[in-house]
């Protein structure tokens, strides 16, 4: 695949800002790192598969992009157009990573990763900032219920396997491979770790982490597991990439987590907020004691300067959003509440 740019606005001239390629731009994460880079004065390059495509349009319409950004086609299994992408930029965050359980996650992942770390390597990037997964950290059933999940956690990658978590397995390797990777060339390397990321969405099309709450607004979900998770605001996650990319001593991982929740706390809350929605408030009685929330430290990232905003805004603002682009219907006489 070749690699093809092209800006939004010619009219730029010579700009003295760093120029930052950020890799799937599009996407829900990455739409707020390119306008978290753009708001604070960068050149932004992002990339997609196909930079024409409609689904892109959001960030041309971004504050600072007619002057500072670029979309470039490139894809992380090529690795000339990662080259093309990578030419001239002081950092790179790359932040494209597909979601979902195929077998093939895993080689895919591992492979795109050495060609980013790689190819940022040979065209001389100064920085890297990695997008890892908290899959990549919790899930292991030997870790004690008072232990503290940090930095130093791995998920148990054999347990991920047989329980057919194969994302988690993905981000695992491929996390590793950019550590070692980025290691033997030299390149410092921060790796930012997000778990369920909640907010409103610069994109247009329903990212997997919105549906996830969209479905528990239309009554899609029925019950709701005895289980916990861990949730942050995605613009908290963007603002994290830049701190680490910006912080010239920032090296390892940022674990990026706002509020660890069962999932009746998480029920109850969009019941709070929208009582106007059939919120189930029905658990899967699967005979097992109510899962305890776990604790965790996110000192290294808020060490950085990031302040979380609290889940109870970011629910409010993704569910208004989710409304205003037609994923969620709007149902009238709600008790409007406001969180800003």
């Amino acid at each position: 695949m070749s690699s093809s740019c092209s800006k939004a606005d010619s009219n730029g001239g010579e700009q003295q800002e760093q120029l930052v390629c950020v890799t799937g731009a599009g996407g829900f994460i990455g739409s707020w790192v390119l306008k978290e880079l753009l708001l604070r004065g960068y050149r932004v390059r992002g990339t997609a598969r196909d930079p024409a495509d409609s689904k892109n349009a959001h960030l041309l319409a971004l504050e600072g992009a007619r002057e500072r950004l670029t979309l470039c086609r490139a894809d992380v299994l090529d690795y000339d157009s990662l080259r093309a992408a990578f030419r001239g930029c002081h950092g790179v965050l790359h932040v494209a990573s597909p979601v979902s359980n195929d077998p093939e996650l895993v080689p895919v992942a591992v492979e795109g990763t050495r060609n980013v770390i790689n190819a940022a390597a040979d065209e001389g990037v100064r920085r890297v900032v990695f997008t890892s997964s908290y899959g990549a950290v919790h899930m292991d059933p030997n870790r004690s219920p008072d232990a503290v999940l940090d930095e130093t956690c791995w998920s148990d990658y054999e347990f991920c396997k047989q329980t057919d978590n194969l994302y988690c397995c993905a981000k695992m390797m491929a996390e590793i491979t950019a550590t070692e990777q980025a290691a033997a060339r030299g390149l410092p390397l921060a790796v930012v770790v997000p778990c369920v990321t909640t907010g409103p969405m610069l994109q247009q099309a329903l990212n997997f982490s919105s549906s996830h709450v969209a479905r528990y607004l239309t009554g899609a979900k029925a019950s709701y597991p005895n289980a916990v998770a861990a949730y942050v605001d995605v613009r908290d996650v963007a603002r994290a990439h830049v701190l680490a990319y910006e912080r010239a001593d920032a090296r390892g991982r940022y674990l990026c987590i706002g509020d660890v929740l069962h999932r009746a706390q998480l029920v109850a809350m969009l019941r709070e907020l929208f009582p106007q929605y059939p919120v189930t408030a029905k658990c899967e009685d699967d005979g097992k004691p109510m899962a305890r929330p776990y604790k965790f430290s996110n000192q290294r990232v808020r060490d950085l300067g990031l302040e979380f905003t609290p889940l109870k805004k970011s629910l409010y603002e993704a569910v208004v959003c989710m409304q205003q682009k037609g994923h969620l219907p709007v149902i009238h006489h709600q008790q409007q509440r406001s969180y800003l």
